[in-house]
């Protein structure tokens, strides 16, 4: 063979080499993983973690099936960052969830920090702004990111944080899983899932249904949730569309604080009051779109209709009772006379709300180099109108042996009840530009305009004093400028400034006149002008790796609020508990979250520690004669405290210590276990910090749960789970009130006392169970852009 022919047959070899050697190596390099976070409330391209100016939290699917969890409130209590739960419904479907001295809670009435989205749709509801958790189905949740901060690009109530849940859909969840569990109360749960995609890839869809009973641990607590989610998909190579429907039918029981005297003399499990109950329906459709004009080019919305209708029936204290000379016995005798509103020990409220919203969301994504520099640029339009129906009234009754109402069917006088209508808009244009300056520096701007109408018109008083009938108005525009710095893979840091704001709700314009004190949500009466809350957010921090199975995080925030809401007590009714909303000029609420998250080999541990700070930083009066530091005024002769700049608001732990354990006993068989613990925390009533009594302060405490599953090759799961193993009875809320229910008997005496009231947080429980999933993952076409 001659060397002509010989050179092009070593330079074939040579070649055929190399091109396996390239491809044996491709086949062993590990790509690293890149984590990419939604900066708006919609699901679009998004951008990688490290360039995100926030110490962002999300929590996985895979991480709410092994839990457990009964509602998003639940899990983030027990391992999120910065998060502690009131129970002051005392139902878990009913949490209070404070997120760095921030809320999101069910109950009307309460001041709402916090903005909580469903597949790009805010659900904050029209009238309050609340957050119904039970209307959230758990095994719907593909993903949840928690946002820390005053973020404008996520709207109305961004005040301290936003949560955002992205739903499964057929693409990202094939196959089926059913599940179901018993146990302590009388609890019963039935949960089913299914998703597919076709065989060509472009179409899919997902149904999940849940089914909740129990008993509850209190009496007069059993509750139940069904829920009913779908979603249908559609897709090719530029476009997707997605519509999906929620259902809700609940009904909820929780009857909520008890008096302390009461707790030692009837029990930890007895109630104050009953019935206390509430009644959720709820149907939600979203279309969600998404469409590529290029592979940098993309176009994303949403429309939704939103009908939530919400009922309560609540057996409450008469507040308008004057014990009468001859005592209970001439009292109950004409409770059914024309004086029945001062001659009756109970009270009957009802009231009917219905919520229904619609609105849409639209926004354009360039990610285009600029300058020769990496940019991504967002731009968006927003609108949401929402229009409700409130009504409310009071029927008079006698307090029986269990401290239930038994009704007489007199009512109210008409001007005491509610009967309103109100429509409120927001219009919303936002904008949001993050631009690589190099690998290491990342600078992101983001800017958003709000401008909120709420028209309310009073069905029983239309015009003249004391009508709801009004018109408001609220525009602001809110800005934020974040920076990164990732020097390496292993290392970020970031720093930010953010403002956001929040309107007053019709609620809380109803509710605003010192002189017409309400007890919400029971009445509301024409009142002067609240100002909207603003706040100012600084937030910096450092994340990273220190070694590639251990990651950190540790950051700090400074918000102040101007023109804060708060619920304060009348000087008029100190002894009903009625109040009214007014600005506080100055609040705030700083910290520290530290967190640091491992495995070693069979081993796994996530430790997160929060500090947070809530204080009033301006001072200002409280009508208060339950506090033992209240002073008379000469003048008017009432009770009141003086509240000073640095006192500490009621209800949020300054300290808290979460703890997650893991361990692989076999590559079958996993056990877990949560250990959350929350330092002590003033009682509401005691704003100035300064009651000696021993109510004053509700002492910290901690619980510990456990849970384990055991996975057969089959597709089949047995669990179980223990919550508060060690049956410690403690309390997640305190209140300083007045009690006139005799301990020694517990029936109705008339005679008031100074008490403080709590939330009692749920006993030792235990539960077991199975889940069958089935259904493996097929290949198929994925025109997923991001």
């Amino acid at each position: 063979m001659n060397k002509q022919a010989v050179k092009p047959l070593l330079m074939a070899i040579l070649s055929a080499y190399a091109a396996q050697a390239i491809t044996v190596q491709a086949e062993d390099v590990q790509l690293e993983k890149v984590e990419v976070i939604s900066t708006t409330p919609l699901n679009g391209i998004g951008v990688p973690l490290e360039h995100v100016p926030a110490g962002v939290q999300q929590v996985k699917q895979k991480d709410l099936v092994k839990q457990k969890s009964l509602t998003l409130g639940d899990y983030m209590n027990q391992n999120m960052l910065g998060v502690n739960v009131n129970e002051t419904q005392n139902n878990p479907y009913q949490p209070d969830v404070n997120y760095h001295g921030f809320t999101a809670s069910p109950l009307l009435g309460t001041p709402q920090g916090l903005s909580v989205y469903v597949d790009g749709v805010r659900v904050n509801e029209a009238f309050g702004d609340v957050v119904n958790w039970d209307l959230i189905p758990m095994n719907a949740i593909n993903q949840m990111t928690l946002i820390p901060g005053s973020n404008p690009l996520f709207g109305l109530n961004t005040l301290g944080g936003a949560i955002s849940v992205q739903t499964k859909s057929g693409r990202t969840n094939q196959g089926g899983a059913v599940e179901a569990y018993t146990g302590s109360w009388g609890r019963h749960v039935l949960n089913a899932e299914y998703g597919g995609v076709s065989e060509d890839g472009s179409k899919d869809f997902f149904i999940s249904g849940n089914s909740f009973e129990e008993d509850g641990w209190r009496s007069f607590s059993a509750s139940r949730v069904k829920q009913l989610f779908t979603k249908a998909g559609w897709q090719n190579e530029k476009t997707s569309v997605n519509v999906s429907l929620s259902l809700a039918d609940n009904k909820m029981r929780g009857n909520g604080l008890q008096a302390g005297s009461l707790i030692d003399s009837l029990g930890y499990k007895s109630n104050f009051t009953v019935p206390d109950q509430t009644k959720n329906n709820m149907a939600f459709v979203n279309l969600n779109l998404s469409h590529y004009f290029a592979d940098d080019i993309q176009l994303s919305g949403n429309v939704y209709y939103r009908d939530v209708r919400t009922k309560t029936f609540n057996g409450d204290l008469n507040d308008g009772f004057e014990l009468a000379a001859g005592g209970l016995d001439d009292n109950n005798a004409d409770c059914n006379g024309p004086d029945a509103d001062e001659n009756c020990s109970g009270a009957i409220n009802r009231s009917r709300l219905t919520q229904k919203s619609y609105g849409f969301t639209s926004q354009l994504t360039f990610s285009q180099d600029l300058l020769g520099l990496k940019n991504q640029f967002i731009s968006g339009l927003g609108y949401n109108r929402g229009k409700t129906k409130f009504s409310q009234n009071t029927e008079f009754g006698l307090l029986n042996s269990d401290r239930g109402v038994d009704g007489n069917g007199l009512f109210n006088a008409l001007t005491d009840q509610v009967n309103l209508s109100g429509v409120n808009r927001t219009w919303s244009v936002f904008a949001t530009d993050t631009l690589s300056l190099n690998p290491y520096w990342h600078v992101t701007a983001s800017a958003r305009y709000n401008t909120t109408k709420i028209d309310n018109d009073d069905k029983i008083t239309p015009s003249g004093s004391g009508s709801l009938t009004g018109t408001h108005t609220f525009n602001r525009l809110n800005p934020s400028l974040g920076v990164n710095f990732t020097p390496n893979n292993q290392l970020t840091a970031y720093a930010s400034y953010s403002e956001s704001s929040r309107a007053p709700t019709s609620i809380e314009l109803g509710c605003a006149d010192e002189n017409n004190p309400c007890k919400l949500p029971n009445a509301m009466a024409g009142d002067p002008p609240l100002k909207q809350v603003v706040s100012k957010t600084y937030d910096a921090g450092l994340r990273g790796f220190l070694t590639p199975t251990i990651t950190w995080s540790l950051g700090a925030y400074h918000t102040i609020n101007t023109n804060d809401i708060q619920f304060l007590t009348s000087a008029t009714a100190l002894n009903n508990g009625a109040g009214f909303f007014s600005n506080i000029s100055k609040t705030k609420r700083q910290g520290i979250d530290a967190s640091l998250a491992g495995r070693l080999e069979a081993f796994t541990w996530n430790l997160g520690y929060s500090f947070v700070q809530a204080t009033y930083e301006s001072s200002f009066q409280i009508a208060n004669e339950v506090n033992t530091s209240a002073t008379v005024d000469p003048a008017s002769g009432n009770s009141f405290i003086q509240v000073n700049k640095g006192d500490y608001m009621a209800g949020i732990p300054k300290h808290q210590l979460k703890l997650g354990l893991g361990y692989d006993v076999t590559s079958a068989w996993n056990v877990g276990s949560n250990i959350v613990a929350f330092s002590s925390q003033y009682s509401r009533g005691n704003e100035n910090n300064q009651d000696t009594s021993s109510g004053g302060k509700v002492r910290g405490y901690t619980v510990v749960n456990l849970f384990t599953n055991y996975r057969f090759e089959n597709g089949w799961n047995i669990f179980a789970r223990v919550n508060n193993l060690f049956d410690r009875e403690y309390y997640s809320l305190g209140m300083l009130g007045q009690n006139p229910i005799d301990p020694a008997t517990g029936q109705f005496s008339g005679n008031s006392s100074n008490d403080t009231f709590y939330a009692p947080g749920a006993p030792r429980a235990g539960w077991i169970g199975a889940r069958y999933e089935f259904g493996a993952k097929k290949s198929v076409a994925s025109y997923d852009k991001d």
